[in-house]
């Protein structure tokens, strides 16, 4: 397991930043498929990506095959206060913008053993989550940074069955990093009043988990996907620190996730791609932060998240051998239930994606894929009452959020 705990620092794979998808949940995991807004992801298999999404795509790979890449992503997320208070009354500002840039890597290898069995491994970071405001805003109590860093490493094996169907499996090792920062009333011995103080939670844990994906090529231009990421067990261990100092800890289970995908050749030009994603958001409900001497909670953090779907819709353009265009649009809710269980740590909305991307082929064992995406988010209100256990209410709306994001990929097969 210290092996495990050390390849992705030597790595330097920093798999951190908001998320994309709704709640935490990273898709960033190729920029290939970006360009069409991640539809037909479990059918595409255009390169060794494929390991993430459906592994049983590696069916329809060359010999062996590369992929690496990097998706900068920059979130905006701008509170407008609507009556909050805290411990100190209403004072302090809005927190200025939420968001900031991310970059979110990824490395992926395909290697076939004979002419129907192939493996390969992953490097990916499905989950991320990154947070700040002002350290003065007017909703400190609850939430000033909140950061998620995951690290996947996913070895995959494919078999093809016959001309029409491949399976795919694949185990996952995950590690988990959380820190979490707010102010917090601190309680002084009688005469003297309570005063604040800054705290910082660090956690981390690492656990396992398993991938599996069919796919079939129902005619010679159709083609279907399914697959399957299970849920993923963390017990966080860490502790407190700043102006208290308290061994602690915490459960959280990640979602699991499903998808249906479908790619059709219109011609010999137009490609459709079509996908349907389901997110098993419910997993988490409370997250009790407890404190490790007695089990006692600290703080919960009633997320009360709901299961999600997303459904995406892309088509490509082979405008010459060398050169692919493609465009996506998607729709993707947000766990969040209402605005009372809405977190200032994480201020989540439905989102609507808007996706253009290229491919260029160099040579015909090379290509280069970029895209962009712009995601809108519609005006979220949040309504999260903590006054009495003396976190505050933070009450109001985040205005104009949107995330944007790049992405460019390699991929070549030797």
């Amino acid at each position: 397991m210290t092996i495990l705990r050390t390849v992705p620092a030597l790595l330097a794979f920093a798999f951190s930043g908001y998320a994309a998808a709704s709640g935490f949940q990273l898709l960033e995991q190729n920029a290939s498929g970006l360009g069409n807004a991640y539809a037909g992801s479990a059918a595409v298999a255009e390169n060794a990506s494929t390991i993430f999404f459906n592994p049983a795509g590696m069916t329809r790979l060359q010999a062996r095959e590369v992929s690496a890449g990097l998706t900068p992503v920059r979130p905006s997320f701008k509170f407008s206060n609507d009556g909050s208070t805290n411990f100190s009354g209403s004072t302090g500002g809005n927190g200025g913008d939420a968001g900031s840039w991310a970059h979110v890597p990824n490395a992926y290898l395909s290697w076939a053993l004979n002419s129907d069995l192939y493996v390969g491994i992953g490097l990916s970071g499905p989950f991320g989550l990154s947070t700040e405001y002002d350290a003065d805003w007017v909703g400190r109590f609850q939430a000033i940074k909140f950061e998620i860093k995951t690290y996947n490493i996913n070895p995959s094996v494919a078999y093809r069955v016959n001309d029409m169907v491949s399976l795919g499996f694949g185990v996952n090792w995950q590690r988990l990093e959380a820190e979490y920062v707010r102010q917090t009333v601190i309680p002084l011995p009688a005469p003297s009043p309570p005063t604040t103080g800054t705290i910082q939670l660090d956690a981390d844990d690492d656990a396992w988990g398993w991938n599996a994906g069919a796919l079939f090529q129902v005619t010679p231009a159709t083609r279907l996907g399914v697959s399957y990421r299970s849920t993923i067990k963390y017990a966080l261990d860490g502790g407190i620190s700043g102006s208290l100092s308290i061994p602690a800890s915490a459960d959280l289970e990640v979602p699991d996730t499903f998808i249906l995908s479908a790619t059709h050749a219109v011609d010999d030009r137009w490609e459709l791609l079509g996908d349907l994603s389901w997110t098993g958001w419910s997993s988490i409900d409370t997250v009790n932060i407890t404190r490790k001497s007695d089990g006692a909670v600290i703080q919960p953090i009633d997320a009360k998240f709901d299961d999600t779907w997303r459904v995406a819709v892309g088509a490509n353009y082979k405008y010459s051998d060398a050169w692919r265009l493609k465009g996506g649009l998607a729709y993707d809710q947000t766990p969040a239930p209402d605005a009372q269980h809405r977190l200032a740590a994480l201020p989540d909305g439905d989102r609507i994606w808007l996706t253009l991307g290229a491919q260029w082929r160099p040579t015909k064992t090379s290509s280069m894929d970029v895209g962009a995406a712009y995601l809108y988010i519609k005006d979220t209100e949040i309504n999260n009452n903590q006054v009495s256990a003396g976190r505050g209410l933070v009450k109001g709306r985040y205005d104009s959020s949107d995330v944007r994001i790049l992405g460019v990929q390699y991929s070549m097969s030797f």
